[in-house]
């Protein structure tokens, strides 16, 4: 076995996200699809690996310490961007991408339950398989598989978790560019009145960025306030009846914080210093999460597994296309929407901000997206999937 220290798994990930910058410019199907350049690296080298391991049995482990903190960070700029006024401008489409998110969950677990019924498995499985890991990601998969272990029974509930969570996370950065691409045929812009907003800080992460080392260094401290207030308040939550997981306490100390400093005129939040580190911890976690697929475990997962997952993802891509799309207006936002609502939907937020950005970096940005969507995918999901869950296992159970 080969282990890759901190260091060797940062220069990989850096690698891996050149050699998708690289693919993506020059293959045309990549550039037409709008696939996010972390998951085309990513999996290219998830893949090379497992050849290593298949033809050598030589096993390559990457380093996980970065992976929280670069995923914290990325939700903390969510909310040190979070401008509440700003907010309030983009209210309707917020209230209506909740609605249709929380429809969709339903959905999400009554495919995932009556699909492990009609293959002779327990309920509680296609639960499992549903918004549990596929809306609420790694994090909430572990935590409701200790659950199912302790409380109902079930064995090997937390691969079965991870499993799920990292297909997931595939699949929703996959789809996301390809339902863009065909919803684009369907536009009807001249329908839907545009609505004037403030650029999001991740809508042109590539843009210029005029950034000093002493407004990095306030930056980052800002950022550390966030995840250690963040953390520590999630250590105060857990047991309670509104437990929250860290990243969605780190988003919210980060809202607090910068509306705080703004109302009493204490310091303006530089945006475009906050974006900086708020894209590269995106990239990077993106990167290291799918350049350390284990693909040689996950090949064993049941045949039964991967029919629930497959479900998903068409209910996933239908949903975007004949829910999320038209409720959102049909219109260029609803289309940026629809991909971001493939990434969080099947993975996660860091998913769907990658997926939107490769869908608008092709064409013309999309303010309402990027308020709407990192609002939704980050914050009020976990709040409406845990109702959601608790709901289905008061049925079930």
């Amino acid at each position: 076995m080969i282990v890759l220290d901190v260091y060797a798994t940062l220069v990989s990930a850096s690698m891996v996200l050149l050699l998708g910058r690289f693919l993506c410019s020059n293959l045309q199907p990549l550039r037409a699809y709008s696939i996010p350049e972390p998951v085309i690296g990513g999996l290219l080298a998830a893949i090379a690996i497992l050849l290593i391991q298949k033809t050598s049995h030589f096993e390559i482990r990457f380093d996980s310490s970065l992976g929280t903190p670069l995923m914290l960070c990325f939700f903390a700029s969510i909310g040190l961007n979070a401008d509440l006024a700003s907010l309030k401008r983009g209210g309707k489409p917020l209230l209506l991408l909740l609605m249709v998110v929380i429809g969709f969950l339903v959905a999400q677990n009554l495919t995932g339950v009556l699909m492990a019924r009609l293959l002779g498995l327990d309920a509680l499985i296609g639960l499992l398989a549903g918004s549990i890991t596929l809306s609420g990601g790694h994090g909430t998969g572990a935590a409701w598989a200790a659950v199912f272990t302790e409380r109902y029974g079930l064995g090997g509930t937390t691969e079965l978790a991870i499993a799920c969570a990292t297909f997931g996370l595939v699949l929703g950065g996959l789809l996301g560019g390809p339902v863009a691409s065909y919803l684009a045929t369907k536009l009807r812009d001249t329908d839907v009145p545009v609505v004037e907003m403030p650029a999001s800080a991740f809508e042109k992460p590539e843009g210029a960025r005029l950034i000093t080392a002493a407004e990095m260094i306030e930056t980052l401290a800002l950022f550390s306030i966030c995840l250690l207030l963040g953390t520590q308040g999630a250590v105060l939550l857990r047991g309670g009846w509104f437990e929250l997981p860290s990243f969605v306490c780190v988003l919210f100390i980060g809202v607090v914080l910068r509306n705080t400093l703004h109302a009493l005129g204490w310091y303006a939040i530089f945006d475009r210093c906050v974006s900086v580190v708020g894209n590269v911890s995106l990239a990077l976690f993106l990167a290291m999460a799918l350049m350390s697929l284990r693909l040689w475990e996950l090949a064993s997962v049941a045949l039964p597994l991967l029919l629930i997952l497959a479900a998903q993802a068409a209910l996933m891509a239908l949903w975007a296309i004949l829910v999320t799309f038209p409720v959102m207006g049909r219109g260029y936002d609803a289309m940026v929407i629809a991909a971001g609502h493939c990434g969080f939907g099947l993975g996660a937020t860091p998913t769907a901000i990658a997926n939107m950005q490769a869908v608008t970096s092709n064409a013309r940005p999309s303010h309402v997206a990027f308020l709407v969507v990192p609002m939704i995918g980050a914050f009020f999901i976990d709040i409406a999937n845990a109702v959601v869950i608790k709901g289905f296992l008061a049925v079930l159970t």
